[in-house]
């Protein structure tokens, strides 16, 4: 461990001589060093990616949707445990399938919500 040592001067005249007023403060802080190391930097950049949530938290959103593409089963709202939704969707879809273009924006709209909650899920998590 190292120490940091920083003086701030104050100073009331403009040319820089010292009068019997002037305040000197001495703040030391203590620097930790970190040895760089490969490890280090290696947990330090998998930090990064992960943004500090983990690999699950990462790819949560990514498995949220790849399992809402499994068309009419809505697998993305049940993963992200949000069952009535899910169910709600898969009979909503019953009648829409009679015209094919609701029937569609539903299924895009489960995938864009899929991964919605997923990520509100995995922030809630981070903090």
């Amino acid at each position: 461990m190292s120490i940091f040592v920083a003086t701030l001067t104050s100073s009331s005249d403009y040319e820089g001589v010292m009068a019997d007023d002037d305040e000197i403060l001495e703040v030391v802080v203590p620097v930790e060093d970190y040895e760089v190391t490969k490890t280090n930097v290696l947990k330090q950049i998998w930090n990064q990616i992960t943004a500090g949530v983990g690999v699950w938290g990462t790819f949560r959103p990514i498995i949220a949707i790849t399992l809402s593409l499994i068309p009419f089963l809505y697998l993305g709202q049940h993963f992200n445990r949000k069952h009535q939704r899910g169910s709600d969707y898969f009979f909503l879809q019953i009648p829409l399938s009679f015209t094919l273009i609701l029937w569609v924006i539903l299924y895009f709209w489960s995938i864009f919500d899929a991964w919605r909650d997923s990520s509100i899920i995995v922030s809630r998590s981070g903090n």
